[in-house]
């Protein structure tokens, strides 16, 4: 592997040199253009912006190789006179070199070589030696992992393969399976398998018996039926609840151990009972069912485990069904209680989830030696509070529940390094859910954390999200880009392979987006809650009145503002927070500038609170720019700005009504991780316009079942949404082509049972894998906690307490 890499670097090295060689005037143009920006970074794009402006067009670059390469290179660092290149010339894979502009001399650079070179941007006195360095490789260098770029986020698949391929290859390599099936139990009675089976021969000599007792069952007889003689052989509850199941069950397991394939080990590992209790982390913001929603910036977050967990539970109740046993499973969606939140049950210490039997939010508030936090605290600020909120969080557990839960899962940074951490207390399976990293959205938040952290606190966010990435058993994310971005931008999860704050650690390998713990699982929206708007017999028509009221009355308050003149325009709908990131008052600028779109259709946009003063700072200034918009484009009579909708319910009719006028949905972000909302209105059958950075490039195959729009060019997105409601007009049918290419795109991969069935297969799967290979080992856990006690709880001390 490493000769491999050598000759690949050594090959770069030389495909520069030679393209220096070649075109040494046009390209000592361009380099000394860019040394001419002084001491700094400039980004991809501005890199070929200054190309396309420096180099003539025609002229022949040896076949456009410099050309190519400067579209693989994310970043410059420009140090007269050398200015460093970050090539990535795929997904995951990255190359350093530095070119001296006054001779041309190419120099290839370590990883921490580069770091350090960039470091130098923020002090050129800054010292390279003893830096603490961070390297989590050597702790999974003998692991398995991928190369191909199109195995990313397949990891299960990769991991099957490999365990089916060298675990099993001998009678020998079966133990760790029989360890496994042998140390299950619930509440102290015992699974699967009982003390009569003490080897692999015995198992297997049993599993012969069972297959031929049960051929002369009828398939549908109930495993009570045979209970007594099982036992008596060895064999316990949970192979299934019929005839039928338990032979499945256990030809498969006869098949493992005479030929194991990954499909069938999947399969089998999917279908032991593993998990009945699942805690769910999302401490920060407000979380409630109504009048909240995630409030000011988590009501993505809050809607994806709101309808994560009902899909969850039914998914868990099935199964357990399914593999005969009698338990009741729990689900405990964990929060933070906010005793001053008047108007929402967010003070409230347990509420039942709704459309789930045995799913409640359990809160747990943040505390202080001077008592309980009674208010609300910004994601940004909650890293002081979360060591004291995990060890209470783990009392209240293990009083709600009478037992250990079986599966952790984060969301957001905080709440996977409450998992992290409350997993690393138990010895539980953990999963990750990043949501969205912080470090992605705020360009060079991480090489000038210091101009950031009075505000952010990156420094302890990072900190505590290479924490988690790194204890976690698997990671799900929504879509390939959160891991590994595409042809042209870096992912959310390859952001974090390498980088540095000065003065605080450099990493230099944080996380392998090839690491087999990602996998790509995709939510979707609550089928109760969103359906299409041909589906009459299930429209909620009593919200017409309201609704009617909501889009189009004369009446201007702190709920809408501006009005609708001809309401027979198709409206251009978008719904979102009201911060920087969802551009929202960019939609609206982009609106405002172009005459034909204005035209054509109304535009409705719900965000932001208007019925309140807001805490949040960008949502103040959103809000400013928003009415001066208004103002200075005289928008009144085209335009509805209406306040944040918490019924979600009504806002499932919302879309349906917006189909009714033939409009379309806008989800104008500079970045998505993922999307729910454009999911939600592509369920309810409305085309829908998002942005090709992130998570909508993928859920949208664009002209087919939606379009995909530039956020950073509002001109052309906007023409193209005009484009879209000419043509409409000219084609009546292709309005409902477009919506029709939504929905069969959604039933294909984006359905919360799809989710669920998953998530609980890769909770079997990397449950066994932790078990057989001790994933756990001491020597990453010691690593893990010298960096948490040496670093993050230094860095988490220093953000200051929130004034009560």
């Amino acid at each position: 592997m490493a000769e491999r890499v050598l000759t690949r670097v050594h090959s770069l090295h030389e495909r520069i040199s030679a393209t220096l060689s070649a075109h040494r005037n046009e390209i000592l143009q361009f380099l000394s253009k860019i040394e001419s920006h002084g001491k700094g970074i400039l980004k991809r794009h501005e890199l070929l912006a200054e190309f396309d402006a420096t180099v003539k067009k025609g002229n022949n670059m040896m076949d456009h190789a410099f050309e190519d390469l400067l579209k693989s290179t994310q970043e410059a660092i420009v140090s007269p006179p050398w200015v460093a290149l970050a090539i990535r010339l795929r997904p995951g894979v990255w190359e350093y070199v530095r070119v001296n502009v006054k001779g041309l001399a190419v120099e290839e650079l370590t990883v921490p070589e580069y770091l350090h070179f960039k470091e130098k941007l923020v002090n050129a006195n800054l010292n390279g030696n003893f830096v603490l360095e961070l390297d989590f490789e050597p702790f999974t260098a003998s692991f398995p992992r991928p190369t191909l770029t199109k195995s990313i986020g397949n990891g299960v698949e990769f991991l099957n393969r490999h365990l089916s391929a060298k675990m099993f290859h001998d009678k020998e390599s079966m133990a760790p399976l029989l360890d496994f099936l042998r140390t299950h139990q619930y509440k102290g009675k015992t699974m699967m398998l009982n003390d009569r089976i003490q080897n692999l021969n015995a198992l297997q000599s049993v599993l012969r018996k069972a297959e031929e007792y049960l051929s002369t069952f009828p398939p549908e007889t109930p495993y009570s039926e045979f209970e007594f003689e099982f036992q008596e052989i060895g064999l316990e509850r949970g192979w299934g609840d019929t005839a039928e199941r338990v032979l499945e069950m256990i030809c498969m397991l006869l098949d493992l151990l005479e030929a194991p394939d990954s499909c069938t080990l999947e399969k089998f590992l999917g279908r032991i009972p593993m998990v009945f209790n699942v805690v769910i982390l999302s401490p920060h913001g407000y979380f409630a069912q109504e009048n909240v929603l995630g409030y000011p910036d988590t009501g993505g977050q809050v809607v994806y485990i709101l309808d994560q967990v009902p899909a969850l539970e039914r998914e868990m109740i099935k199964r357990i069904k399914e593999q005969g046993l009698d338990i009741t499973p729990r689900i405990l969606i964990v929060t933070r209680l906010l005793p001053d939140a008047v108007g929402t049950t967010c003070g409230q210490r347990i509420e039942k989830v709704y459309n789930t039997e045995y799913s409640h939010i359990l809160r747990v508030p943040f505390r202080t030696e001077n008592g309980i936090v009674r208010k609300w605290i910004s994601r940004f600020e909650v890293w002081p509070y979360i060591e004291t909120f995990t060890e209470d969080v783990a009392i209240e557990i293990a009083a709600e529940m009478q037992a250990k839960p079986d599966l952790i899962i984060g969301n957001y940074s905080e709440g996977n390094l409450v998992a992290s951490l409350l997993a690393h207390k138990l010895g539980v399976t953990q999963c990750t859910i990043a949501h969205a990293l912080e470090k992605t959205k705020y360009p060079d938040s991480d090489i000038y954390w210091n101009k950031f952290d009075e505000k952010y606190h990156f420094s302890s966010q990072f900190t505590a999200d290479l924490f988690a990435m790194n204890h976690t058993d698997f990671i799900i994310t929504s879509t390939f880009q959160e891991i590994a971005g595409n042809k042209d931008t870096v992912g959310q999860y390859e952001s974090h392979m390498a980088f540095t704050m000065p003065g605080l650690y450099r990493v230099v390998h944080g996380i392998d987006v090839f690491d087999t713990k990602f996998n790509i699982v995709s939510p979707g929206a609550d089928a109760k809650l969103y359906f299409p708007y041909f589906e009459n017999e299930k429209r909620l028509t009593a919200f017409n009145p309201e609704l009617e009221e909501l889009l189009f009355s004369d009446v201007e308050n702190n709920e809408h503002l501006c009005v609708l003149k001809d309401r027979n325009k198709p409206i251009l709908f978008t719904m979102a927070r009201l911060d920087n990131v969802k551009n929202l008052t960019g939609l609206v600028e982009w609106y405002a500038k172009n005459p034909r779109l204005r035209e054509l259709a109304n535009l409705v946009v719900v965000g932001g609170d208007r019925r309140k003063e807001s805490k949040d700072l960008e949502e103040q200034a959103e809000m400013k720019k928003m009415y001066e918009l208004i103002e200075n484009h005289k928008l009144n009579g085209q335009f509805r700005w209406i306040s944040s909708q918490m019924n979600r319910v009504r806002n499932g009719e919302l879309y349906r009504f917006i189909c009714d006028t033939r409009g379309v949905f806008v989800q104008p972000a500079y970045y998505e991780a993922f999307g729910l909302t454009v999911v939600e209105a592509m369920t309810c059958g409305l085309p829908t316009f998002a942005t090709m950075h992130g998570g909508p490039a993928e859920i949208i195959v664009h002209g087919k079942s939606g379009f995909h729009i530039d956020p950073y060019n509002g001109e052309q997105a906007a023409d193209l949404l005009a484009d879209f409601f000419e043509k409409c007009k000219k084609e009546p049918s292709y309005w409902a082509e477009i919506s029709k290419g939504g929905l069969q795109r959604i039933e294909e991969k984006y359905t919360w049972q799809i989710y669920s069935s998953r998530l609980l297969t890769l909770a079997g799967v990397y449950g066994f894998w932790k078990h057989v290979s001790k994933l756990d080992r001491l020597e990453i856990r010691r690593y893990l906690e010298m960096f948490y006690a040496l670093k993050y709880r230094k860095l988490a001390e220093a953000v200051p307490l929130a004034a009560e």
